[in-house]
């Protein structure tokens, strides 16, 4: 049995087999205990008797053999001697005159007999020997004069054997007892840890089987065991049901976030393709604003030449008209060529103007439109550029000053600059100065180990702190529904950082206003075009 419970368990380090081998070795010891502590209490009675008996047969022999003894009476001596042999603990009795001679002995039939009449195995043997005395005070006798008194002496060999058999009969009853009692105790803890460890193999099966399927295809443990561990298998059976049920949530949850991702996802392209289609109409209603206000501004130089041509075409016609009728006087000449030269005069001085303004607006529209690499100086297109953008500035009340050195040749994109520096210049507008305050831009640059560096400072109200870390993310304006988009500044940091190769930030200027500070490499690196915001 134990070895077919056993086979079913390859590892002999089991739970089961340590236990019982605990119990066993626990039992045995105690049993072991208990039967030395018998063992050696049952040996001290038995020697105790032992040794009672041996001075009662003591007794005895003294005590009825000196009157045969001295009598010389082997005969007698020979029946009270043989009267004691009755007893297995005697092995031999030898008596001994006066001279120390045998006078009588006998000799156990189970003992063995030597030449002396004793036994032949003294291994298992006492010897005790007695004075014989006629006298019965004998206890009065001085010492020294007790030998002198005896008549004899005898001499009785006790048997051991008795006693060493029942020792040995303990023992063997002791162990036989421990024996049995580690059978029954392996048995009884077979049958009992079976009865524990068979439900927890079932269990143990279907938590590999549960983790095998996932929890899904896994079976339930029939529910019929009415003991603890039946209440067990019906809990594991219903953490298993809730289990299949939080697995069905998670895989509907899972489905769900899928489909949530798919929709993010699709949401996330509608929004950058609707940030991108925002900053191109950023960049074209900026490219718009500023073909509105360069128009504007040529209307006055275009009206005026149209004005003085006009002018000058009806002085003409006049002084035609006298010169045919004859009536040409030298004052009307004067008069005429003092009109014709201030006509020309202004005529000419617009249409230079108009013609600046056509071509600064020009060459601004064709790079923010085109995006062309070219190289330029610096220091004449940001004239250019503020000429272009003097329309806007006159509207917002504001100047700008540029601090530029001459000769500094930039291999790079004008139009992505000329963006940057529009958007800042519109933000500074928009967002810097009250109503109706003169405000002042100041552009100032430098150009060291081929780093251009761009300070764009303005004398306004500067920027909030709390707005400070969020000045360049997209969309957000503090100008909200009052036309601000949130892009312009979005769109600089783009140009500036991945298209330029450049770095920018942003502080507030002392005491007032704020300051963007850029940094462009004055050949840009060739990098991948990309769209600008």
């Amino acid at each position: 049995m134990i070895a077919k419970w056993l086979s079913g368990h390859p590892s002999v380090h089991s739970i089961r087999v340590r236990l019982i081998a605990l119990f066993v070795l626990l039992v045995t010891a105690t049993l072991a205990g208990f039967g030395v502590y018998g063992q050696l209490r049952l040996t001290r009675e038995l020697e105790s008797g032992f040794a009672e008996r041996q001075k009662a047969v003591m007794l005895r022999l003294t005590t009825s053999l000196p009157a045969s003894v001295w009598n010389y009476d082997a005969f007698q001596s020979k029946r009270i001697i043989e009267a004691e042999m009755g007893s297995d603990e005697v092995g031999a009795v030898t008596v001994f005159d006066a001279k120390s001679q045998p006078f009588v002995s006998s000799v156990a039939s189970n003992a063995g007999e030597s030449t002396v009449g004793r036994p032949a195995n003294q291994a298992h043997h006492a010897t005790l020997q007695g004075m014989l005395f006629v006298d019965p005070n004998v206890e009065q006798i001085p010492l020294k004069s007790v030998a002198d008194a005896a008549i004899g002496r005898v001499e009785v060999v006790f048997s051991r054997r008795a006693i060493d058999a029942a020792l040995r009969a303990s023992i063997v009853s002791r162990v036989v007892e421990v024996i049995v009692l580690d059978g029954v105790l392996i048995v009884a803890l077979i049958v009992s840890l079976n009865m524990v460890f068979k439900p927890i193999g079932q269990l143990r099966d279907a938590l590999f089987e549960l983790a095998a399927h996932h929890g899904e295809d896994a079976e339930e443990l029939p529910e019929t065991s009415r003991n603890e561990f039946g209440e067990v298998i019906r809990g594991f059976n219903q953490t298993q049901r809730k289990l299949r049920q939080v697995i069905a949530r998670r895989t509907q949850a899972e489905e769900d976030a899928r489909e949530a991702a798919a929709k993010t996802e699709l949401a996330y392209r509608d929004l950058q393709a609707a940030q991108e289609s925002l900053v191109q109409a950023e960049k074209m209603a900026g490219l718009g604003s500023m073909v509105a206000g360069v128009a504007h501004e040529i209307n006055t130089p275009v009206g005026i030449v149209l004005t003085s041509a006009s002018v000058l075409n009806q002085a003409t016609l006049q002084t035609s008209r006298a010169m045919a009728d004859g009536a040409v006087r030298k004052s009307d000449i004067a008069a005429y060529l003092q009109t014709a030269d201030e006509s020309a005069r202004l005529i000419l001085a617009n249409a230079e103007r108009a013609a600046h303004l056509i071509q600064s607006f020009k060459q601004v529209a064709v790079d923010q439109t085109s995006e062309q690499r070219r190289t330029f100086d610096l220091k004449n297109y940001l004239e250019e550029l503020t000429t272009s953008l003097h329309p806007a500035l006159k509207k917002g009340h504001a100047s700008v000053e540029v601090t530029c050195a001459a000769g500094i040749q930039m291999d790079s994109y004008p139009g992505l600059l000329a963006q940057v520096l529009t958007n800042l210049t519109m933000n500074a507008i928009t967002h810097a100065f009250a109503p109706e305050q003169q405000g002042h831009i100041g552009v100032a640059v430098d150009c060291v180990d081929g780093v251009v560096s761009i300070a764009f400072s303005d004398d306004g109200r500067g920027i909030a702190p709390e707005h400070m870390g969020r000045i360049f993310d997209p969309f957000f304006t503090t100008r909200r529904g009052q036309g601000g988009t949130g892009l312009g500044l979005h769109i600089v940091f783009n140009i500036v950082t991945k298209q330029l190769g450049g770095t920018i930030t942003v502080r507030n200027a002392q005491p007032h206003g704020a300051c963007f500070d850029l940094s462009v490499p004055r050949v840009t690196p060739e990098i991948k075009k990309t769209d600008t915001a």
